[in-house]
């Protein structure tokens, strides 16, 4: 089931912050009393009632500023009223309703969104009496809450999850599903044209070509698989932070619905922090990786090139090494089917399962010989140990004192899967469990 997005707009300082770091449940983002702190977005996984959702925690919004620092804020909260499923405009109650707040009422009634309606700094009695002002609004009744203090918090997440409709993908939908991420400009759309070898998506050299997902149904050896290419930025713009702002929430939206990730990186301008961005963001929601270094018809090489190039990309993704790599051209259409050949191979190995009678012979062995220690001295004994799920694969390992288990020994134990089991771009989900009696 694909996350829900939940928005948090409204203008500046009036706690879109401090509840969005009470929704995740930690503190992630920047809390402060001067307006304008949040100018970059913010993203957190929360679950209640055991419906997970992302928020997305977007600066102050301001609708008629023409400062470029506001404009860029504004451009951020407009992208996330747009794309949201649920968006929560908040106002506080202690400056009451204010011009701004009755702006972004009107901006969201031309935008179609109903939203739902959340007054923080709601500390007691006297502001929920001050709660009538805001029917004005239009948007029904007022939910308060106090994001310092966490008051009524729980209620207002209860409205919130209770508005989020379920949605899945149909479980008779078996097909390969390759979502294409990347930065905006990086070659996206001409991948998978020069894939189908047919323009189901319109290319050009400027970046944001692309407004919404294209899914492209590739027939290939027989086997329906479905290619999704995912939008850049919305428009161009002279803003870089609303440009990055849109591109991460429709990769999030398209992360959500693949089995497997085709991350491509720009061969002239190399890898860089928001390429591992876009990684983190993939193996945080355990999808397989597999990392395509385009426009490689571009770069001037020897027979030496190549390697190279792979060993500055495995330096910057260091624990993530394992994640295969490919040098392509989507213009000269060098090694693109070599990609749907490897998503292949990568989905099944995601699928594979261990026996439990193998595993135990093979990784318990090399455990014996560098077991786990602890800094109280007491002796850590792994007895069994089984792989739960796959697809991608979960690993148990019950111990007899799981909480002393460091985490450098559980990248160690990883390694060992790794060795013996590959799960190349694969991420792995390994848990210590105390074996009952």
């Amino acid at each position: 089931m694909a996350r829900y997005l939940v928005a948090i707009v409204g203008r500046p300082n009036v706690g879109k912050s401090t509840l969005f770091n009470r929704i995740v449940g930690h503190r992630e983002a920047i809390v402060h009393d001067l307006p304008g702190v949040t100018r970059d977005r913010n993203y957190g996984e929360a679950e209640w009632a055991g419906i997970a959702f992302t928020v997305i925690d977007t600066g102050g919004y301001i609708p008629a500023s023409a400062n470029v620092l506001e404009q860029a804020m504004r451009e951020q909260a407009e992208v996330a009223m747009e794309e949201a499923d649920v968006v929560l405009f908040l106002v506080d109650a202690l400056e009451g309703l204010t011009h701004l707040d009755r702006e972004i009422a009107s901006v969201l009634r031309k935008s179609g969104r109903k939203p739902l309606l959340v007054v923080n700094k709601v500390d007691g009695g006297k502001q929920e009496s001050d709660l009538a002002q805001f029917f004005e609004l239009g948007f029904g009744d007022p939910i308060p809450v106090s994001a310092g203090l966490g008051r009524k918090v729980g209620d207002f997440l209860d409205i919130l999850v209770k508005g989020i409709p379920r949605r899945s993908v149909p479980e008779n939908d078996t097909r390969l599903k390759i979502a294409v991420v990347g930065k905006p400009n990086v070659g996206k759309s001409s991948f998978v044209n020069a894939i189908v070898r047919e323009e189901r998506s319109i290319v050009a050299e400027l970046p944001g070509t692309t407004r919404d997902p294209v899914d492209t149904v590739l027939r290939y050896h027989g086997e329906e698989i479905l290619l999704v290419d995912t939008a850049g930025l919305r428009r161009r713009s002279r803003v870089k932070e609303s440009i990055e702002f849109f591109s991460t929430v429709r990769t999030i939206k398209s992360i959500e619905r693949c089995n497997i990730a085709v991350v491509l990186v720009d061969a002239a301008q190399g890898m860089d922090k928001q390429d591992l961005r876009i990684i983190d963001s993939i193996l945080a929601r355990r999808r397989p990786i597999l990392l395509a270094v385009n426009k490689w018809d571009l770069i001037e090489k020897d027979q030496h090139t190549a390697m190279q190039f792979e060993e500055t990309i495995r330096a910057m993704l260091r624990k993530y090494s394992h994640i295969p790599v490919i040098f392509i051209s989507s213009k000269t259409n060098q090694r693109v089917l070599k990609v749907i050949e490897m998503a292949r191979e990568l989905y099944a190995e995601s699928r594979k399962r261990i026996p439990t009678h193998q595993l135990n012979k093979v990784l318990l062995e090399e455990i014996k010989r560098k077991p786990p220690s602890a800094s109280s001295g007491k002796e850590i004994k792994i007895k069994y140990v089984t792989q739960v799920e796959s697809s991608p694969p979960v690993f148990t390992f019950f111990v007899n004192e799981p909480k002393l288990v460091t985490d450098h020994y559980k990248r160690f134990v990883e390694s060992l899967i790794r060795k013996h089991y590959h799960f190349k771009g694969i991420p792995l989900s390994i848990h210590f469990r105390k074996k009952s009696r």
